[in-house]
């Protein structure tokens, strides 16, 4: 029931594509309807005013036919009709105002009337739409009769001598202009519905294609939630934009947490068997104390201290691979640490001289400047003292221990050379590998657990260098590292 009840409540979910498409279309939509209504106003304006001046124009032509006449009546105003004064000769007519006038009055939507001054009509070209009302002053104004929209032109009309005798009425019924009124919104509205078309089908088009990584996204994520572990990702792009670079994180950042879980899972594995033999060893211990060795003070006591030594080996595991962990994880805490290396190295030599007075240290140092490196201090110390606290453990006849450095424009390179034990080519390729020992019997007795090389190994990858191991059996080993240089620092600084 309360699916149900949420199933109503979620609203109908509409795709980003229509929305783009449709947002798009309206954002058109607007822009043109408003250039369409500056248009469409100009043009209805310039329609208008033509009509206006039309009306204008043919009560000046028939106030000036009727200029010189004296008394306005029904025998007068018939040099108005179109054939009035054909058989005459030439110059008995009115001039250049005949044939305009002519015109004015054969036009469909022009009605012309004459009125004497009581107001009775005098003449007209055709059946009048519009009643007759005095007029005060000339005036050309718009008025509505029977739903009708009619431009209505009034004026008096003079004598020679300036006295009123008359009026004239022009009415144009907007016929033409009607049309192209009415022709113009057809064009328009079907203009903007063509538009709102095109752009609408154009906009959804272009966002399908636009929007084709966040799809392939969407895809990846989904088989990346049935298998944590699947191989799927997004394909390379070549839009060269921001989708593409969000593709290549996303890529970047599926690689990362597959790696951590891989990362997560090998510690777990390791952890579990490593813990398993000295697990297994005291639980033997106390197992035998609880039957019968508690009674014996030497078997009591060789028990504990074996359990102890079992317990401060799991403790030493343990925080191997915590560093392990940490060394796979510093992209995320450490990612903007820097180092003075010299002033590190340096250190790290001094303190192992103290630490070892029985060992003779030589170091040559050829970097030149302090060049700075992008390496947390500390990282970078854990893996100096891992590389010399090999060649302390492994060094047993000749007691003499080689550092190094020296320095490019691009990178600086550490040397720790031991004359000791030396290793096999075989395990040289597996020195790195984690929990391997080379000779398991000998690195249990000297505490090792075959992690700090992978230590070494991780912390110095992570940082973007190297790590190398060149070694001769009974003639020693030389391990190497290198480091890109982010900075040279003078001396005096």
């Amino acid at each position: 029931m309360e699916n149900e009840e949420r199933l109503l409540k979620t609203p109908r979910r509409i795709s980003l594509k229509w929305k783009w498409a449709m947002g798009t279309g309206v954002g058109v939509l607007l822009i043109f309807g408003l250039f369409s209504f500056f248009i469409f106003r100009v043009i209805a304006n310039s329609a208008y005013s033509q009509e206006h001046s039309r009306v204008e124009s043919t009560m000046n032509l028939v106030s000036s036919r009727l200029q010189g006449i004296q008394k306005i009546d029904q025998k007068s105003v018939q040099i108005l009709r179109p054939d009035h004064g054909v058989s005459k000769s030439p110059s008995d007519s009115i001039g250049p105002y005949s044939n305009s006038l002519i015109a004015s009055l054969s036009r469909q939507d022009i009605i012309v009337s004459v009125y004497d001054m009581q107001g009775s009509t005098l003449f007209s070209s055709k059946q009048p739409k519009v009643d007759f009302v005095f007029p005060s002053t000339r005036n050309i104004r718009m008025e509505r009769v029977n739903h009708n929209n009619y431009l209505v032109g009034r004026t008096a009309l003079f004598d020679r001598n300036g006295k009123k005798i008359g009026f004239v009425q022009v009415v144009d019924t907007m016929r033409e202009y009607s049309s192209t009124y009415h022709r113009l919104i057809w064009v328009f509205g079907l203009s903007t519905l063509l538009i709102l078309l095109i752009i609408s089908i154009f906009g959804y088009a272009l966002a399908a294609y636009l929007l084709r990584p966040i799809n392939l996204v969407h895809d990846t994520m989904v088989e990346l939630g049935n298998d944590p572990q699947t191989d799927a990702r997004i394909p390379k792009l070549n839009q060269n934009d921001e989708l593409s670079d969000l593709a290549d994180e996303f890529n970047n950042m599926i690689d990362r947490m597959q790696r951590y879980i891989d990362q997560q899972r090998q510690f777990v594995e390791d952890v579990s068997h490593e813990l398993r033999t000295p697990v297994a060893v005291i639980e033997g211990h106390l197992k035998m104390l609880n039957r019968w060795g508690k009674d014996d003070p030497q078997i009591l006591a060789e028990s504990i201290e074996s359990s102890l030594e079992e317990t401060q080996r799991m403790k030493s595991l343990v925080s191997e691979m915590l560093d392990l962990t940490r060394a796979d994880q510093i992209e995320i805490n450490y990612a903007n640490e820097t180092t003075d290396v010299v002033k590190l190295f340096t250190q790290v030599f001094n303190d192992f001289k103290m630490i070892h007075p029985d060992f003779t240290f030589n170091l040559d140092n050829d970097i030149e400047g302090n060049p700075i490196v992008q390496i947390y201090r500390n990282h970078l110390e854990q893996v100096l003292i891992i590389l010399l606290d090999n060649a302390v453990k492994y060094s047993v006849d000749r007691k003499e221990i080689h550092l190094s450095a020296s320095s490019t424009s691009q990178a600086v390179e550490f040397a720790v050379q031991d004359f000791g034990e030396g290793i096999s080519e075989e395990s040289a390729k597996q020195v790195f590998n984690r929990f391997y020992r080379v000779d398991k019997a000998r690195s249990r007795d000297k505490g090792g657990n075959g992690l700090g090389l992978s230590i070494a190994q991780r912390l110095i990858e992570e940082y973007g260098g190297t790590i190398s191991l060149e070694s001769s059996v009974g003639h020693g080993s030389i391990f190497r590292i290198q480091l890109p240089i982010m900075k040279h620092v003078k001396k005096d600084q």
